[in-house]
Formats: C-alpha cells, sequence, structure tokens
C-alpha cells in the first residue's frame, strides 16, 4: 500500500521511529563496544543524568531562553522596521544593504569580545551578540515578500491611485507575510545559537550561568553525561523554537493564504 506523504500522522511517527531506531544502536554499541562514559556515554546515562541534574539544567536553560527571546524580540523589530525602509527606497537599500550582509558574514565569535567589553552590562552584551546572528533572516526574507507582489494587482492598484501606505498595508504587507514568518522561523533558531555562543565567549557563571557555562564546566571536568544532558536540552529547545514559529505561522496565514491552503507535494 502507498503511504500518502501528506499524512500528517506519518510526519510525526516516522521520526519518532527513527529517533528510536538511532537510540537503540546508539545503546547497543556503547554497550557492545564498553565504551566509556567519559568518552560516549549511553542515553540512558544521558537520561540519569538529565533527571538528576535537572534542577540546575532547567534553572540555566531559563536563562539562555531569557538571552534567547529578547534578542529574538529585537531582531523582529529592528528587521522589520529596516526591511520597510529598503523596500519603499530602493536607494536606501543599495546604500545600506552591503552592511547588512557585512554584518550577517562576520563570525559572532570575532566580535563577541569587543561588545563583551563596550556594554558592561553582561546580560545586554549576550542579548546584543545573538541579536545581531538573528537579524539577517528578518531583513532579507520581509524585503523579498514586500517586493514579490504580483504585477496585475500592483497595476491595478496604482491604475486605482492608491497611496504608498495603503500600497503597503493592503498588497505588499499581505503578500510578504509567508516570507517574514519563514524569516522567524530560521532567526528563532538563530537568536539561540547566538546565545549560546555568545555565553562560550563571555563564560559568565554563578546566578547567570547559561547552558553554554554548564557545557564548559562540564568539558573541563571531563562530566560528558552532563554536557551530553546540555547538549540536548539545547537541540529540545532549538526544536520547541521552531515548532512554535510553524504553529504561529499556521495561525496567522492558515485561514486565508494560499501557502496554507494548499499542501505541499
Amino acid at each position: 500500500m502507498a503511504l500518502d506523504p501528506n499524512n500528517k500522522t506519518l510526519g510525526v511517527v516516522l521520526p519518532v521511529l527513527v529517533g528510536i531506531v538511532m537510540l537503540v544502536v546508539w545503546q547497543g554499541a556503547v554497550w557492545w563496544f564498553q565504551v566509556p562514559k567519559y568518552l560516549v556515554p549511553s542515553p540512558i546515562l544521558v537520561a540519569q543524568t538529565l533527571w538528576d541534574q535537572g534542577p540546575m539544567l532547567l534553572a540555566s536553560l531559563l536563562v539562555t531562553l531569557k538571552v534567547t527571546f529578547m534578542a529574538f524580540f529585537f531582531a523582529v523589530v529592528i528587521g522589520t522596521l529596516i526591511a520597510f525602509a529598503f523596500a519603499q527606497s530602493k536607494l536606501i537599500e543599495m546604500s545600506f544593504f552591503p552592511y547588512a550582509v557585512l554584518l550577517q558574514v562576520t563570525p559572532v565569535v570575532a566580535i563577541a569580545p569587543l561588545i563583551i567589553i563596550w556594554v558592561k552590562e553582561p546580560t545586554a552584551a549576550l542579548v546584543v551578540c545573538a541579536t545581531i546572528v538573528a537579524l539577517f533572516p528578518i531583513i532579507s526574507n520581509t524585503i523579498l515578500g514586500l517586493r514579490s507582489v504580483n504585477p496585475g494587482l500592483l497595476n491595478l492598484f496604482r491604475m486605482n491611485k492608491a497611496t504608498r501606505l495603503q500600497e503597503l498595508v493592503r498588497l505588499r504587507i499581505p503578500s510578504a507575510a509567508p516570507y517574514f514568518f519563514g524569516g522567524l522561523r530560521i532567526s528563532s533558531g538563530l537568536a539561540l545559537i547566538g546565545a549560546v555562543v555568545a555565553e562560550f565567549v563571555a563564560g559568565t557563571g554563578g546566578t547567570s550561568a547559561g547552558l553554554a557555562y554548564q557545557i564548559l564546566q562540564a568539558g573541563f571536568q571531563l562530566d560528558i553525561p552532563l554536557l551530553f544532558a546540555a547538549l540536548l536540552l539545547i537541540t529540545l529547545t532549538g526544536v520547541a523554537l521552531f515548532l512554535l514559529m510553524v504553529t504561529l505561522s499556521k495561525l496567522a496565514l492558515g485561514d486565508w493564504h494560499e501557502s496554507e491552503l494548499v499542501p505541499e507535494t
């Protein structure tokens, strides 16, 4: 019997089955080859460590999430405003877009020490670093969406002497919505990555210690099960952020936009 690629249940069941098989193979390989836990811990040991160290890891996760959500918020606000400015003036886009690209291709690890020196407050410095990482997808996707309007509809608006504000609100913004939410999916994950990388560079400990600091400490102490447990939390957080953005996209576009009404093939 042929499987339906549009079956939503299969979209959940198949990845779960693949994950279970991978965990079983991992557990079996560690047991069969007697791999020491300071090299590669077994999934059972990682789960036990996650349970035992749960309160400490969750407290660190909240610190990382605080930086992530603040950076994501600023990236969305700043990136959307920049994209609107670029879409309204080709001259502004030609003048400033190369600098947005320059900001994107510059490794945050290279500039994070400078930001941490210039911005005295640790949390603010981490937010600035993560915002820089998450900014470009919002700018590029939103610009692409604002410019990807139906030429026939655009001519109709201009024939009826619509103002630039009416053209923006009633035509360009609805057309740009799927691109914008696509940018959110990318930017949310990059905000988490930026927060973790900034924490690595800053090395902040104590009550402001994020998950990156716990990974560093676990590496120094060769506590590899704790390192894997922290990595697992970061991975699950990234997946949860992506699913949250997908859900927001469906809620915003599901009732009217063709990108959500027509099933993908």
